[in-house]
């Protein structure tokens, strides 16, 4: 009997270790994320480790492609910003090992334009990898990528230019 409650115990108590995990990650991504809604990534490009790969459906855009390190996540990061692309997360799970965390985000984005007319809205599954709490992997899943193609020839009618390629 003693064993059953030792066991019942720990499962317990791993249970709300995680929950407290996913708790505090979720309230690291919304800090970072009301940062790059305000103009400043660099709290959101910190997540993510040197050799990190952000995966972007391919498309007539600034964001299609694969990219491949750091430098290459800055300037995925500096196009979000310039486009005044805002996000929020309506739901993050966590699955795996703390030093290696698969995370699920849902994520909302929209931009608008310079007089408050709304250009783009889009819903998105994000999926991530993680190593010691850095993103090693994250692959974004839209509901329409055509929106994507739209809000590109909206930000080149209205004079938005893509970041300068590393």
């Amino acid at each position: 009997m003693r064993n059953r409650a030792s066991l019942l115990a720990g499962f317990v108590a791993a249970l709300g270790f995680r929950a407290l995990l996913t708790r505090l990650i979720l309230l690291r991504l919304r800090r970072d994320l009301k940062r790059l809604n305000a103009g400043d990534y660099g709290p959101f490009l910190a997540a993510f480790a040197e050799d990190a790969v952000l995966r972007f459906n391919d498309g007539a855009h600034r964001w299609a492609g694969d990219h491949r390190g750091r430098a290459a996540i800055e300037r995925f990061l500096k196009d979000f910003t310039s486009a005044g692309l805002q996000g929020e997360i309506r739901g993050l799970w966590a699955f795996g090992p703390p030093w290696a965390l698969t995370l699920l985000a849902r994520f909302d984005d929209e931009a608008k334009a310079p007089d408050g007319e709304l250009i783009y809205a889009n819903e998105v599954a994000i999926v991530a990898r993680t190593r010691w709490g850095r993103i090693v992997e994250q692959e974004d899943f839209y509901r329409d990528s055509a929106r994507i193609e739209a809000l590109e020839r909206r930000l080149q009618e209205l004079g938005v230019p893509a970041a300068e390629p590393v």
